[in-house]
């Protein structure tokens, strides 16, 4: 009896751990159905860049400043698949201590400045003070600190309407290698996720400068040195006509 027993526990301990497997391979693919990957993992096809300071090496890409190369101004890699305006994208990345880049979105080129770009960014940082925060590159500057809930109104400054979260207590779900970025934009609602872990959550009712579409942008930030990685790219398009 015992030994019998034994055996049926056995098998139902089987049973569960098959059936959790089969349950989380549900939830991943439910999570990431509708997503297209926009890196190939061995070129730069599809995407537009000043190739002395962007690159692929060893399946990710590679964005970096170095003293030999300086930059004179931020410098951005520029998807070229469409202008999305309701979308959520998701990547990898990795950055070095003295680092500072970010993902440009809902964002226009820059008249005069090569691959420049200006728009909503999801920031990210080698220090970590600013990951997780959403930017205006070239507009209004600081949208919503990490750990902020906000509302924007025409001229007037960000209005914090409530928490997501401790800054600090955020700030240490962020791993020292490689994390996983996502930013939700619906509407004019903007969040900012890290690690799956909401960071920042902007909604934009400033009517003159709000934007609802535009192009998709990984950053190399003016810095006497610096280097960040991005890998497993992609994004899902909500809004079909602006992608197009």
């Amino acid at each position: 009896m015992k030994h019998k027993k034994i055996f049926v526990r056995s098998g139902i301990i089987l049973l569960a751990g098959v059936l959790f497997g089969m349950q989380s391979c549900y939830s991943q693919s439910k999570k990431e159905k509708g997503f297209v990957k926009i890196f190939d993992g061995k070129t730069l096809n599809g995407w537009e860049a000043d190739t002395e300071f962007w690159r692929v090496e060893d399946g990710v890409i590679v964005g970096q400043v170095t003293k030999e190369k300086p930059l004179k101004n931020n410098t951005f890699l520029i998807w070229k698949g469409g202008q999305p305006g309701d979308f959520e994208f998701v990547a990898e990345y990795k950055i070095s201590p003295e680092g500072n880049s970010g993902v440009q979105y809902r964002s226009e080129a820059v008249p005069g400045v090569q691959h420049g770009l200006k728009g909503y960014q999801a920031d990210i940082d080698g220090k970590n003070t600013y990951t997780g925060q959403n930017y205006e590159e070239r507009g209004r500057g600081f949208l919503a600190m990490r750990g902020q809930q906000v509302d924007l109104k025409n001229n007037e400054k960000p209005i914090v309407t409530g928490s997501v979260g401790n800054s600090d207590s955020l700030k240490a779900l962020i791993k020292p290698e490689w994390n996983e970025i996502r930013i939700v934009a619906k509407g004019n609602r903007l969040k900012h996720y890290i690690n799956g872990v909401l960071m920042s959550d902007a909604t934009d009712d400033d009517t003159v400068n709000r934007k609802s579409s535009g192009l998709i942008g990984l950053q190399v930030h003016v810095m006497p040195t610096m280097k960040v990685e991005y890998r497993n790219i992609r994004i899902k398009v909500e809004d079909k006509t602006a992608s197009r």
